[in-house]
């Protein structure tokens, strides 16, 4: 059976959903696609206690990398390009064409673009760390300003000024 929480952050509320298999989704309450409850969810946070304690200390600045079991469904693609959002370092960010490189299908950006806005599970699966080939901000389905938000928030966790330009993961990186 499928569990939910309510979780508030300093984005906003979260909306929090699993089952025995773990963590299944994380819905913003604005943007493009808020999220409500399935009428058979039932209401639990017992099933979260993990995930909610990494989240807190996500906005707290205290944690860079999330560890908690998640139970994701998509086509072998998506799943591939959720793999590699993972891997994206904390206060860093890649392109949807880095992410098709590293796949080894470079032709594959919009395919990226769509899986990567697919993403079950945003914060966790970082795909907020994912922009434009101009290193501008692209889609996200919590909305822009929570985009823009979640990237300050690691900015500021690696001591960068937040007025600094992002440097695409994979891409000039000289460290």
């Amino acid at each position: 059976m499928t569990a939910y929480w309510d979780l508030p952050t300093p984005i906003g509320p979260l909306l929090l959903s699993g089952d025995e298999g773990g963590l299944r989704g994380i819905s913003f309450s604005g943007g493009g696609r808020p999220a409500a409850p399935a009428p058979e969810w039932r209401r639990s946070r017992e099933p979260f206690e993990d995930v909610i304690g990494q989240l807190e200390e996500y906005f707290a600045g205290e944690r860079t990398r999330f560890d908690v079991r998640l139970a994701l469904r998509g086509t072998p693609f998506q799943l591939e390009v959720w793999s590699v959002l993972q891997t994206i370092p904390y206060g860093e960010t890649t392109t949807y064409g880095e992410i098709a490189r590293r796949l080894g299908r470079p032709d594959a950006c919009r395919a990226v673009g769509a899986a990567n806005g697919r993403n079950p599970v945003p914060i966790v699966v970082p795909c907020h760390r994912v922009v434009g080939s101009d290193g501008s901000l692209t889609g996200f389905g919590g909305g822009l300003p929570i985009k823009r938000a979640l990237l300050e928030l690691e900015s500021r966790g690696r001591g960068v000024p937040s007025a600094a330009p992002l440097l695409p993961f994979g891409e000039g990186r000289t460290s």
